[in-house]
């Protein structure tokens, strides 16, 4: 098994193996500029009842992850490429009924802008609804009555009036609640949240975070959180996989992360972070420069041009090589050709540090990286 496929849960895997395994996967779309290469050589596991946190700037890749898992590019010029093992099958291989067979009932999603996902012109209750008696052979009433009880389990109050009450009639909070109660109406095994805090104030995210954990203890779903908010998967999630120009650059648990990063672009969004123990009015350290086009990505390492440490790697191997995922720790991963004594002398270790996770709970481990 190469590096590139090491699950980022493999320790806490059971005998059964992940729920979730994908392998190789590419999604690249034709255009009249170029090939867009949104995901490049993507692999990951995802075992049930985790979470696994999906990071990264805009273009990076995560959303049309997401979407290939739905299998959402199908009818497109999108070509997809790889396996997507949801319980050992391959959606990838699936014909388009059984695919829409299983959307909504073994992988359901919670969308960034739950005002457009909504459609305007039904009652939210008649939309959820529709989610269940899709899979159900279910009478109106008893469709009724189980999405009265789960507009219940996701905090709505007076769920029996607003029921029959559309989109625009619900706040912000209230629609987002709604989503996740249409997401998890059928109780699906794999919940994908694509941005669900977006636009949100902050009272509102905390409530939609502790709910989506709630009912994540309740059914036991697997959960990918697509993110910008590092905050958010220091909170959610339980490993962590950071993409940028199309590919995984660093994989690991959270405490592994965000107290140990390995790559330098991880530890870039680390210190871009407000933390409560700076210095007051002190200026934040961004990554220098922009993403790259994924039509014309750099040579070598796609971070290279933005990266600080680029001269500390001898032979130019930054710019003339792309780096495989090296395993860097137990579990932990990172696409670098900096070593661990390079980390060391270049002070890399520890700079990324969140105040919220817990100390005690991080232990050191054998570093498995090439010299």
């Amino acid at each position: 098994m190469t590096a590139e496929t090491i699950s980022v849960s493999s320790a806490r895997e059971g005998s059964e193996g992940p729920l979730l395994s994908v392998r190789d996967l590419s999604v690249h779309f034709p255009t009249e500029d170029g090939l867009v290469k949104a995901v490049d050589g993507m692999s990951f596991d995802l075992a049930a009842g985790k979470t696994l946190g999906i990071v990264g700037e805009s273009g990076s890749g995560k959303s049309v992850t997401s979407q290939a898992i739905l299998g959402l590019h199908r009818g497109t010029r999108a070509q997809v490429t790889g396996e997507i093992l949801l319980r050992g099958d391959d959606l990838l291989l699936l014909p388009d009924e059984e695919l829409r067979a299983l959307r909504g009932r073994e992988i359901a999603m919670v969308f960034q802008d739950p005002l457009s996902a909504l459609h305007p012109y039904y009652s939210v209750g008649n939309q959820i609804m529709e989610a269940y008696r899709v899979h159900h052979h279910a009478s109106k009433a008893v469709a009724r009555t189980r999405t009265i009880d789960m507009l219940d389990r996701v905090g709505i109050p007076n769920p029996a009036k607003r029921v029959d009450q559309y989109p625009h009639e619900f706040s912000g909070g209230m629609r987002q609640r709604a989503m996740i109660a249409m997401a998890l109406i059928n109780d699906p095994g794999l919940l994908i949240a694509d941005e669900p805090t977006t636009a949100l104030d902050v009272t509102v995210q905390a409530q939609i975070l502790d709910l989506m954990k709630d009912l994540q203890r309740e059914f036991g779903s697997a959960i990918i959180l697509i993110t910008h908010d590092l905050g958010v998967v220091a909170r959610m999630a339980d490993d962590v996989m950071v993409m940028y120009g199309g590919k995984a650059v660093e994989k690991g648990t959270i405490l592994d992360v965000f107290y140990r990063p390995k790559h330098p672009y991880t530890m870039g969004l680390l210190k871009s972070m407000p933390r409560l123990d700076a210095v007051r009015r002190a200026a934040l350290d961004p990554i220098p420069g922009n993403p790259p086009s994924l039509i014309n990505l750099p040579t070598g390492c796609a971070f290279h041009p933005r990266c600080p440490y680029r001269t500390d790697v001898p032979g130019d191997r930054c710019r003339a090589e792309v780096p495989e995922l090296y395993r860097v720790g137990h579990g932990q991963e990172a696409r670098c050709f900096l070593t661990a004594s390079d980390r060391t002398r270049l002070e890399f270790l520890g700079a990324g540090r969140v105040e919220s996770l817990d100390d005690s709970a991080f232990r050191p481990h054998e570093s498995g990286e090439p010299a």
